[in-house]
């Protein structure tokens, strides 16, 4: 291998590899002990149900748990695929470093590492098992070929190389496969076409509308699914962003760019805004229309997120496909050569430090325990993290006495962890909330038989739910503490005797435990 491309020889990695290193250490603890995050648990038991998608998600994530729980069921089999993931990103951004930056690469790509790993955004849901790192992936991959496609076109005055366009329809539609706020990368290739005449001849290309064919096949599933389920996939994410009516709220915009910011990296922000005020533009070796759509992704993704905020709900991890891309153009700030360390290089240690911070705190929280507890703060989501072992032997002990018992909880959330904790794909939620287990609930199979119940304080058994047995025994408590400290306090109930309902029950507007949208309290006598 020529010398100019042995990634190790870079001032950069010199600079910055024990930062890195304590990046890598962090996340491998996080991998290989943390018990999953219950949206981690959740996506597994998808995978444990194949189908063409689910309800609050596209399926490519549960495909991917599916076919990886064949190695066994261990943290590490659950988070394997981010690591994958993480290195197709890796190699990607090396191309792309390549692609803009020529001989520099090798120094620009680990200015982009630098960047990436110290963003608590990215360290956090590049590492959860979510749909998240697949997403940006694929996102980032498709990009790329495109830019490359497009770029060759209006070089030659013609169409750019059909893989790169093939593999860019292929790559969007993985990513959509994903998450549907991939939908912001396709119109981000809609604007960079036509914003620019250069640009808008691939339009006359007959193979980008074989492409957009490709896309629509590969995006197939979804459409399925919705159609076999009256479009419900659609319907939930058509109410979750309408939000109760139109109200204007201003603050809640400025909270949410806040976010943004903070979560991302005050240097990294930082560093967007100097970007911005450069329209781009950095010391490129090829004219090429990279920076335009990684600067129109971006701006059409924030300001999307930014408006809906300021009417309804935004999370701002939902904006997180709008700065990859931008991440080789930051890295034109820290670049200099033929230097030992980066320009800027006080800021970027700043970030480094910032970031390591992040970090660790993330993961003392999924691993030791979560923090808010020490200041006497509730914390459920913190707490649905430990104690499982525990509260799945207490179910076990309680099943033992029934013949062929259902196991159910009240929320989602503790139905998987309890799933994944006992290896049973077969636990079902029974929940006001409208969920994927709602789309499992078989009435004539559920009808009659003996069950465990588990609830907790979040989301508690409700006389509501004891009203669908014919009778229960009185309820044991578990209490799970941590050094100490009690987290959470769960109840165990047997039935006898459940009445399921008729087909569809928790998706028809009889159900009686659809009084609340979120299972968190009971309903008032």
């Amino acid at each position: 291998m020529s010398k100019r491309w042995d990634l190790f020889q870079s001032p950069a990695w010199s600079w910055g590899r024990w930062f890195l290193l304590g990046f890598l250490a962090l996340r491998l603890i996080f991998w290989l002990t943390a018990f999953p995050n219950p949206d981690e648990a959740y996506y597994w038991l998808w995978g444990q149900h194949p189908g063409f998608s689910y309800y609050d998600h596209p399926p490519f994530h549960a495909w991917v748990q599916g076919i990886f729980s064949l190695l066994g069921r261990s943290a590490l089999v659950l988070r394997l695929p981010n690591l994958i993931s993480s290195g197709v990103l890796g190699v990607t951004f090396y191309h792309i470093c390549r692609y803009l930056y020529g001989d520099q690469a090798r120094d620009r790509f680990w200015l982009v590492v630098l960047l990436a790993a110290s963003s608590p955004l990215l360290f956090w849901y590049l590492g959860l098992a979510w749909h998240d790192h697949w997403l940006v992936t694929f996102a980032v991959a498709s990009s790329f070929l495109f830019v490359r496609y497009v770029d060759a076109a209006v070089e030659n005055s013609g169409g750019g190389p059909s893989r790169d366009l093939y593999g860019a329809a292929v790559c969007l539609g993985l990513a959509g496969l994903c998450k549907y706020n991939a939908v912001f990368v396709g119109l981000s290739f809609l604007v960079l076409v036509l914003a620019d005449g250069r640009r808008r001849g691939v339009l006359r290309d007959r193979r980008l509308y074989l492409a957009l064919g490709l896309l629509v096949l590969v995006l197939s599933p979804i459409l399925i699914w919705n159609i076999q389920h009256d479009f419900f996939s659609f319907r939930f994410y058509r109410d979750r962003t309408a939000g109760g009516g139109f109200s204007l709220n201003l603050l809640q915009s400025l909270v949410f760019l806040a976010l943004c910011g903070l979560t991302l990296g005050p240097i990294q922000a930082w560093s967007i805004g100097r970007l911005l005020g450069k329209r781009g533009q950095t010391a490129m070796v090829r004219q090429s229309c990279y920076p335009a759509l990684a600067l129109g992704l971006f701006g059409l993704s924030t300001l999307a997120f930014t408006a809906l905020s300021a009417v309804s709900v935004a999370l701002f991890y939902w904006n997180i496909l709008a700065y990859p891309l931008l991440l080789p153009l930051l890295s034109d700030q820290f670049y200099r050569a033929q230097s030992a360390k980066p320009a800027r290089a006080g800021q970027l240690a700043i970030a480094q430090g910032l970031g390591l911070f992040a970090a660790a705190a993330l993961v003392g929280y999924y691993t030791v325990m979560p923090f808010s507890v020490l200041f006497g703060a509730a914390d459920p989501d913190g707490a649905a993290l430990f104690g499982w072992p525990q509260v799945a032997q207490a179910v076990t002990v309680q099943a033992a006495t029934l013949d062929d018992p259902l196991l159910l909880t009240t929320d989602y959330r503790s139905a998987s962890a309890l799933a994944y904790t006992l290896d049973n794909p077969d636990v079902l939620a029974l929940s006001g909330r409208l969920d994927q287990f709602d789309f499992w609930y078989n009435a004539p199979a559920l009808e009659g038989r003996d069950a465990v119940l588990l609830g907790e304080t979040w989301h508690p058994i409700c006389p509501t739910h004891l009203a669908m047995f014919d009778r229960v025994d009185p309820p044991e408590t578990i209490t799970v503490r941590r050094f100490g400290r009690v987290l959470q306090t769960y109840q165990i109930v047997r039935g006898y005797g459940f009445s399921a309902g008729p087909e569809g029950y928790p998706l028809s507007s009889d159900y009686p435990l659809a009084f609340t949208s979120n299972g968190e309290q009971c309903l008032a006598e």
